[in-house]
C-alpha cells in the first residue's frame, strides 16, 4: 500500500507542474504552451560564450541550439548593428575574420578605415552593410585549430532571432547580450528621432517581455543579464530598465572604451561602491583575477572577495578546453580548471566555449545532499509565480 505522505507529495508536484505553462510570446515562430523546467540558481551559471562555439562557428543559430542541448543556463551574444539599424549577433566590428565576405566581388569597394577605441582599423565593417546584405554572408570558425566542417554553412542572425531561440527552448534558458562597441555604433548608425544604440537594444528586450530585477518572478520567467565594457552605456540604460547588468572588465593594460579609466581604478573599492548602484556583477577576464606568469597561476587577487563584499557577482571569461588555453597548473584538464574556479575562487558564473564540459563537471560533482536541495529549490520556483 502506498505511503499517504508520499502520495500527497506526488499529487502536489503534479499539480504544481501542471500549473506551469509557457506564456504567449510575440515571436515569428509558432507559439504553444509547454511545461518548462526553471532556471537553476543554486550553483554558478553555465554561460555559453557565443554559443557552443568550441564546436560550431560562433553566434550562429546551430551554435546556440547546441549550447542549449549541452546544458547552458544562459546563451551569450554580442550585439552590433547593420547600416540600416537592425541589431545583429556578431562579435567583431569588421566581417573579415569570421565570414566569407572576401569572396563577394560586389563588396570589394566597401573596405574602410575607421577609428575604433582609439585605434585605426581597416576592413569590412558591419555598419556599412544592410541587413539584407549581411544575410548573404556565411560564418566561419574563428580558430584554425577547431573543427572546420561547418565553415560557410550558417548565416548571421539578428538579435530578435537570437531571442526566439531562447524563448523556444524546452526549458527556461536565459540570454546574456553584450552592448558591443556602443561609442563606435552610435557614431556610424543613426536611428529616427535621435534614438541611440542603447535605446533600440532595450526596446527590443521589452518587446519580447524581458523585465524585472534579478531573481524577481518576472526575471525568473525570462532571465537576462545585460553586459558591456562601456560603463556609461550601463548607467544610461539603468534609467530605462531594472534588468540586471554586468560590467565587463578587460586586461589590466586596457582602459575602458568610453571613459578611459584604468583597470586599477575600475576595480578599486571606491569604484565598485559606485558601480554597484547600476550593476549586479562584474565580468573580468579570468587572468586579471588570478595573474599568470610563464603559463603558471600566481597568487589569486582579492577581486572576487571584494566584489562579493559589495554584493556583486563575478562572472569571469573565457574558459576553453584546448591545451593552449589551459595553464600548466591544470595538467591539460579542463575539469581541474572548473574545480579551481568554482570551489577555490568561488565565482558565480563562467563564460565557456564548451558548455557541455562545464555542465558535465557540475552534474558529476553534485552530491546527493545537493540533489535533494535542488529538488526543493525547483519546487519553490514552480510555486513562486502563484504566491502573492
Amino acid at each position: 500500500m502506498a505511503n499517504p505522505t508520499s502520495f500527497s507529495l506526488a499529487v502536489f508536484l503534479l499539480f504544481v507542474i501542471g500549473c506551469t505553462a509557457r506564456p504567449i510570446y510575440p515571436l515569428p515562430s509558432q507559439d504553444d504552451y509547454r511545461i518548462r523546467q526553471p532556471l537553476q540558481t543554486f550553483r554558478p551559471y553555465n554561460i555559453a560564450h557565443r554559443g557552443a562555439n568550441g564546436v560550431i562557428p560562433e553566434e550562429t543559430r546551430p551554435a546556440y541550439l547546441k549550447a542549449i542541448e549541452d546544458g547552458a543556463d544562459f546563451i551569450e551574444t554580442d550585439i552590433l548593428s547593420s547600416k540600416d539599424g537592425v541589431l545583429i549577433c556578431f562579435h567583431d566590428v569588421t566581417l573579415d575574420n569570421t565570414t566569407d565576405i572576401a569572396k563577394y566581388k560586389k563588396f570589394e569597394n566597401r573596405k574602410r578605415t575607421y577609428e575604433v577605441e582609439g585605434v585605426n582599423r581597416t576592413g569590412f565593417f558591419t555598419v556599412d552593410f544592410t541587413i539584407e546584405e549581411l544575410k548573404l554572408l556565411r560564418v566561419n570558425q574563428r580558430y584554425s585549430f577547431r573543427d572546420k566542417q561547418y565553415n560557410g554553412k550558417f548565416g548571421i542572425i539578428t538579435f530578435e532571432e537570437f531571442i526566439s531561440i531562447a524563448l523556444d527552448a524546452d526549458r527556461v534558458v536565459g540570454i546574456y547580450p553584450e552592448i558591443k562597441n556602443p561609442v563606435f555604433i552610435n557614431q556610424h548608425v543613426k536611428w529616427p528621432n535621435g534614438k541611440r544604440f542603447e535605446d533600440i537594444f532595450v526596446k527590443t528586450l521589452q518587446k519580447y517581455g524581458y523585465k524585472g530585477s534579478y531573481l524577481s518572478k518576472d526575471w525568473l520567467k525570462q532571465p537576462v543579464f545585460i553586459q558591456s565594457f562601456a560603463p556609461t552605456s550601463l548607467v544610461y540604460i539603468s534609467n530605462q530598465t531594472d534588468l540586471p547588468k554586468v560590467f565587463l572588465i578587460d586586461d589590466v593594460t586596457v582602459s575602458t572604451q568610453d571613459t578611459n579609466q584604468s583597470y586599477w581604478e575600475i576595480t578599486s573599492d571606491k569604484y565598485l561602491n559606485y558601480i554597484k548602484n547600476y550593476v549586479v556583477g562584474i565580468g573580468p577576464w579570468k587572468d586579471t583575477i588570478v595573474p599568470v606568469a610563464k603559463n603558471y597561476l600566481e597568487e589569486p587577487s582579492d577581486l572576487v572577495a571584494r566584489a562579493h563584499a559589495h554584493n556583486l557577482q563575478v562572472h569571469p571569461y573565457t574558459y576553453r578546453n584546448e591545451n593552449q588555453f589551459l595553464h600548466f597548473n591544470f595538467s591539460q584538464d579542463p575539469y581541474k580548471e572548473y574545480d579551481y574556479w568554482i570551489n577555490k575562487i568561488g565565482v558565480d558564473g563562467l563564460f565557456t566555449d564548451f558548455t557541455g564540459s562545464l555542465h558535465n563537471f557540475q552534474e558529476w560533482t553534485s552530491s546527493d545532499t545537493k540533489t535533494e536541495s535542488n529538488i526543493l529549490h525547483k519546487i519553490a520556483l514552480l510555486v513562486s509565480p502563484y504566491n502573492n
